[in-house]
């Protein structure tokens, strides 16, 4: 048995048991065989044109033909396109998307790279490749539409008028140097803003090697498909904490609905202002086998509920955690974000705490813990990383800093992964009248053993989403 602290990260607030249990299996990622280098008189030109021709918009989307001008056949894994681009802030992230190609989007790779030389048009790239799937190009033949996008990772609205690469008016396919393409690493195509070579090596943002890691894009069908299972989840149904006393906890209320073109997990917690008509919503590793590295969510916070009256006091998480073997055990570990849109636990307002948990105990209440805060809205999509090397806890929110917890709170053993949303009373909201509220998660990622930045987050999911694999399980058991 593990025991959830459901109180506020300051003492006074009762604790109730939660069951977590251990078994998961994993999969192993296997590296491609490189191709030969293709002969000297290949070449490549790029057709381009726009489907959002405004100055400012919700995203770019550039799209692409990539035409074989050569006198051989072409392997696409060995092309490299190039779209340069002015980030609309210094720490914004992006995330790539291809709505639609020829090929088939599962052969499209897209990821994001910072210019060594920032230009007054060009700070940042993306960067389309091609898998091993994608085959040849014949030549004088083309890769046929690639229509590809991408967007601030917090949706919101992006200036495309002052980049590099884009030029509004071009509604048709035409040849434009003003992407580059590389062949095999010899830049065959366009020219990049200036001082920036495209061929410089390695894209900043690009994840490190290595790195055991979980994956999961929650692409089921229900909360009964065999998969989820299988890739080692529990949705729960057993009673007890957190929570109001008397709810239960319905796994028929977490389902997966789509969602910016991507399969979302969403979390539905209802009351009628009673215990009995209360119902809660966990979704939970069974293996507790995570410790040390990077753990990133993207999860849906909100504000109001989709249906009946607002003000309950909730709670939207996305955490880590061991059992408590014992009262004020140090060997217990917890790392939270939680949000409370209607406050509680003595706020009066929505507040999102991350919290580093040493150790509790129950009765009577005593917490060992550090926490952060901010008091504000955090309704809508947020990219949630939080990582635990031997010297600190940090956590990140939508790439910005949040805070950094002290060494004393590293775990000691591995822990869980879990999402639930559930409500601390039922003081915030005194209606009989029903209600609902929502909570989804985009994807969930786990890098074993190593500190990954926020975009380096970004980077590796999109490797993943362009290579068309929704889960992926490399860490071992313990």
């Amino acid at each position: 048995m593990s025991n959830r602290p459901t109180g506020r990260p300051g003492p006074g607030r009762a604790r109730l048991a939660l069951a977590l249990a251990a078994l998961l299996g994993g999969g192993v990622l296997t590296a491609l065989p490189a191709q030969a280098a293709p002969a000297a008189a290949d070449g490549l030109s790029v057709q381009y044109r726009t489907s959002a021709g405004g100055a400012t918009a919700d995203q770019t989307e550039p799209w692409l033909k990539v035409r074989n001008t050569g006198s051989s056949p072409v392997q696409l894994s060995q092309v490299k396109v190039r779209y340069y681009f002015k980030a609309d802030s210094p720490s914004d992230t992006y995330r790539f998307a291809c709505s639609w190609a020829v090929r088939g989007c599962s052969v499209v790779t897209g990821t994001f790279g910072t210019l060594g030389n920032p230009t007054a048009t060009a700070d940042r790239y993306l960067e389309i490749g091609f898998t091993q799937a994608a085959g040849t190009l014949a030549p004088g033949a083309d890769t046929g539409d690639l229509q590809l996008r991408f967007h601030r990772a917090n949706w919101q609205t992006l200036r495309q008028s002052d980049d590099y690469s884009f030029n509004g008016a071009q509604t048709s396919y035409a040849n434009w140097n003003k992407v580059t393409a590389q062949l095999a690493g010899a830049t065959v195509w366009g020219a990049a803003p200036e001082g920036n070579d495209p061929t410089d090596p390695t894209d900043p943002t690009d994840p490190p090697g290595g790195g055991q890691s979980l994956f999961d894009d929650f692409d089921y069908s229900s909360h009964t498909d065999p998969a989820i299972s299988a890739h080692g989840w529990n949705v729960r149904a057993n009673s007890g904490g957190p929570g109001v006393p008397g709810a239960t906890w319905d796994p028929s209320k977490v389902t997966f609905v789509s969602a910016g073109g991507n399969s979302v997990m969403n979390l539905e917690t209802s009351t009628a202002g009673t215990g009995a008509s209360t119902t809660h919503t966990e979704v939970l590793t069974r293996a507790t086998k995570f410790r040390n590295g990077t753990y990133a969510a993207r999860v849906k916070f909100s504000d109001a509920p989709k249906s009946g009256p607002d003000g309950d006091h909730l709670v939207q998480t996305f955490f880590t955690i061991n059992d408590l073997k014992a009262p004020m055990a140090d060997d217990y570990a917890e790392y939270d974000f939680e949000y409370l849109p209607n406050g509680g636990w003595g706020e009066p307002a929505n507040i999102l705490y991350t919290t580093s948990w040493e150790t509790y105990n129950p009765e009577p209440w005593q917490a060992v813990n550090q926490h952060s805060e901010q008091r504000r809205s955090y309704a809508g999509w947020h990219d949630l990383v939080v990582t635990i090397d031997d010297s600190a806890i940090t956590y990140y929110v939508d790439g910005q800093h949040f805070g950094t917890h002290d060494a004393q709170y590293l775990p000691e053993r591995p822990m869980s992964i879990n999402f639930n949303q559930w409500l601390i009373d039922l003081n915030g909201q005194t209606s009989t009248a029903p209600r609902a509220y929502d909570q989804q998660v985009d994807y969930v990622l786990h890098v074993k053993d190593q500190v990954l930045t926020p975009a380096q987050v970004a980077a590796k999911v999109a490797g993943y989403r362009n290579a068309g694999t929704g889960f992926v399980d490399e860490v071992p058991a313990t």
